[in-house]
C-alpha cells in the first residue's frame, strides 16, 4: 500500500474515490453522497487549491481509502473532510495511516490544528435525540457510543471532542466537533502546567 496525492489527470482514481464516498457513507449517514455524481462533485471540490486530497492505493492502483482537508484561518487550522475506507477492508489500519499522513501534510504546510465534524444522524451516540442545550458539557463528558460511531476512532488518534453543534442535521442530530494540535509553534508555553 502507498499513499499519494490524487491528481486531476488520474480520472480512474477520481472515479473510484467518488464511488467510495457513496459506498462508505451509505449505511450510517443517510444525508451523505447519494449518487456517483454527488461523490464526483465532492472529489472535484476537494481537489481545488488550499485543499489536501490523499489516497491509499494497493500495488495494482486500486483505491483503498481517501482523506481530504481544507485550509482555514489563514492555514492555521485544517478541516479533515472526508475520510473514507472501502467498506470491505475497514478496521485494518488504513484509516489510521491516512490520518497520520494527513497530519504530516498539515504540519508541512505550517498548520497547527486539525478540526473535524463527525455527524450523528442515526442515533449512534448518546448525544442524539437529547436536549443538548441543557447540561451540554456533562453530556459530552459522558458520551456513549451506541452504534460504532467513529468519534472513538478519532479519540484513539489523539483527537478531543471540543463541542457539538446541536441539531446540525435536523432536530436531535448533532455534529460532534473534534480537534487535535499537530504542530506546536516555537515558544508556545502551556500556562496550565
Amino acid at each position: 500500500m502507498k499513499i499519494i496525492s490524487l491528481q486531476k489527470e488520474n480520472q480512474e482514481l477520481i472515479n473510484q474515490a467518488a464511488q467510495l464516498l457513496v459506498d462508505a457513507f451509505r449505511e450510517h449517514w443517510s444525508e451523505a453522497w447519494q449518487t456517483f455524481e454527488d461523490g464526483l462533485q465532492e472529489i472535484q471540490d476537494i481537489m481545488e487549491e488550499d485543499h489536501i486530497l490523499r489516497v491509499a492505493v494497493d500495488d495494482k492502483n486500486n483505491l483503498l481509502g481517501i482523506i481530504g482537508g481544507l485550509s482555514q484561518y489563514d492555514g492555521n487550522v485544517w478541516e479533515l473532510h472526508p475520510l473514507a475506507i472501502q467498506p470491505n477492508i475497514q478496521k485494518q489500519g488504513i484509516g489510521k495511516m491516512l490520518v497520520e499522513d494527513f497530519e504530516n501534510q498539515v504540519r508541512e504546510r505550517g498548520g497547527i490544528t486539525i478540526l473535524l465534524g463527525s455527524d450523528d444522524e442515526d442515533n449512534m451516540t448518546s448525544l442524539s435525540n437529547v436536549d443538548l442545550y441543557e447540561n451540554l458539557f456533562e453530556k459530552i463528558t459522558n458520551i456513549k457510543n451506541i452504534k460504532c460511531h467513529p468519534y472513538e476512532f478519532y479519540q484513539k488518534m489523539g483527537y478531543t471532542i471540543i463541542g457539538v453543534i446541536p441539531d446540525a442535521n435536523g432536530i436531535g442530530k448533532p455534529d460532534i466537533l473534534m480537534a487535535k494540535q499537530v504542530n506546536r509553534p516555537a515558544g508556545f508555553v502551556n500556562k496550565t502546567k
